[in-house]
């Protein structure tokens, strides 16, 4: 065979094993997104049955099989649950609205400047001092929930929202991911800073925190969801009625022995999971991108 049919046929082959390869990569591509629609699809249909429910009337709610589509358009429930005498889901969700939203801004502005210390500062036993920071993470919380209250009923707080604002002001896995965000940014930015007279708190404000938004933004979505689904926190410091959030209205609305309408309940967790939904579909990038740089450095 001559050089040119040599080399021929060897591009040949190599225009057969890139096809080849071509294929199989779509191939695994088709397969990966299959299995991550019918993953999203099976996540999805709780809140479609959900959905489906708080527009039936109340004697439809039970039935078997469950539908995923709603079989009626009963948008009354939701009217009712508004307008309900038993709860007053409006006061309810003001409550939580206030809540959650001191308790991100607090929780941004503590973990931030903890973990800009620990980031960037040097000083004896940081080191240490951030293990135990982060050892503070596998305790569970019912290990210290009696010396909590003891301390928040110590302090007259019982049945006052400082009783669940306070012992949240800052949080272990927050510090740490605002840490490892910070440690991302380029060293030469505190130096420079540094150099040309700033001083800690100004590099810290007016130069790394603007570099952070993204892990802010994440820091502040799992919070603001985290404090959002609190029922815990409320049922055991919370007494008086117009203080209590909407996790204990959701129960309330139940009823005894869940006797309440079913199709109301639902209409109520829908509305209540509207504002985190969309908050979240709307900054989710920031959420993806501020947890995976957490694991970049250090």
């Amino acid at each position: 065979m001559t050089a040119t049919g040599k080399s021929g046929y060897t591009g040949l082959r190599i225009i057969r094993r890139a096809r080849s390869r071509g294929f199989s990569f779509y191939l695994v591509e088709v397969i990966v997104w299959a299995l991550m629609i019918a993953v999203a699809l099976y996540e999805l249909l709780p809140v479609m049955w959900m959905f489906s429910t708080s527009l039936r009337l109340p004697g439809e709610s039970y039935e078997l099989p469950p539908s995923f589509f709603p079989t009626s358009w009963n948008w009354k429930n939701y009217a009712s649950v508004l307008r309900s005498e038993q709860i007053d889901y409006p006061r309810f969700f003001y409550n939580s609205v206030k809540l959650a939203g001191i308790n991100v801004a607090a929780v941004l502005l503590t973990c931030s400047l903890a973990g800009f210390s620990f980031a960037r500062l040097r000083y004896k036993g940081r080191d240490l001092f951030f293990f135990l920071f982060l050892a503070s993470m596998m305790v569970p919380a019912q290990v210290y929930v009696i010396p909590l209250f003891i301390i928040v009923r110590n302090l007259g707080l019982i049945d006052t929202h400082l009783a669940i604002i306070l012992p949240a002001l800052t949080s272990s896995l927050g510090v740490f991911l605002i840490r490892q965000y910070f440690l991302t940014l380029p060293g030469e930015l505190f130096d420079s800073a540094k150099i040309d007279g700033a001083g800690y708190f100004r590099v810290y404000w007016q130069i790394m925190m603007p570099l952070v938004g993204p892990g802010l933004s994440a820091l502040a979505i799992l919070t603001f969801m985290g404090q959002w689904n609190n029922f815990f926190g409320p049922l055991l410091f919370l007494r008086s009625w117009e203080k209590l959030t909407l996790p204990i209205a959701l129960v309330t609305l139940e009823g005894y022995m869940g006797s309440g309408s079913r199709s109301e309940v639902l209409a109520a967790i829908m509305l209540s999971i509207f504002p985190v939904l969309v908050f979240f579909l709307i900054a989710q990038r920031y959420v993806v991108e501020g947890i995976a740089l957490t694991g970049l450095k250090g």
